[in-house]
C-alpha cells in the first residue's frame, strides 16, 4: 500500500477545470461530500444536457470567477446543523499537495463560513490522510500551480 499524503485541517487547493488557481479549503473528514461556495448559480442546457453556471469569489484578491460544468447529480445534503437542502453536484479536477484527481463537489452558499471550500472524505479517500493538529502543510499555491501527479479516479 502506498504512503498517503498528510494534509493539515486547512490547505490551499486549486480547481483548474473551473479556472480557480487557488483557494483556501477546510479539510473535513467528518463531512462525506465536498462543497464549494458560489455567490450565484443558474441552470441551463448544453446540447440537451443539464449544466450549471455559477459565479464565485475564491478570495485573496482573485476577483470574481464565472464557470460552468455539466450537472453530475442533484442530491439532498444535510449540513452540520441538521438542515437538509437539495444541491447540485459537479465533477471537477482538484489539485492539492502536488496531486490532481477528479472529485464530486456540491455548489452551496458558504458565505458565513471562513473557507470557500470544504473537502470531504470522498475527495480524500485512498490518497490523503489528515493531521488535525496541523495546517497549510503544502504551502500556498501559486496562481498557475501545476500538479505533479495525475490521479483521475474518485472511486
Amino acid at each position: 500500500m502506498a504512503t498517503k499524503i498528510v494534509l493539515g485541517w486547512r490547505e490551499w487547493a486549486a480547481l483548474p477545470d473551473l479556472g480557480v488557481g487557488r483557494l483556501r479549503a477546510k479539510v473535513d473528514s467528518g463531512a462525506r461530500s465536498s462543497a464549494l461556495h458560489v455567490d450565484t448559480q443558474w441552470n441551463f442546457h448544453e446540447r440537451g444536457e443539464p449544466w450549471v453556471g455559477f459565479r464565485l469569489s475564491p478570495g485573496h484578491g482573485a476577483g470574481m470567477i464565472e464557470a460552468a460544468a455539466p450537472v453530475f447529480d442533484v442530491r439532498e445534503v444535510t449540513d452540520s446543523g441538521g438542515h437538509c437542502t437539495r444541491r447540485v453536484f459537479v465533477r471537477t479536477t482538484l489539485a492539492l499537495a502536488g496531486v490532481e484527481r477528479t472529485i464530486e463537489m456540491n455548489l452551496s452558499d458558504r458565505r458565513g463560513m471562513l473557507f470557500p471550500m470544504l473537502l470531504g472524505r470522498t475527495a480524500l479517500a485512498r490518497v490523503f490522510t489528515v493531521d488535525p493538529a496541523r495546517s497549510f502543510l503544502h504551502g500556498r499555491l501559486p496562481a498557475n500551480a501545476a500538479p505533479v501527479v495525475s490521479l483521475k479516479s474518485l472511486r
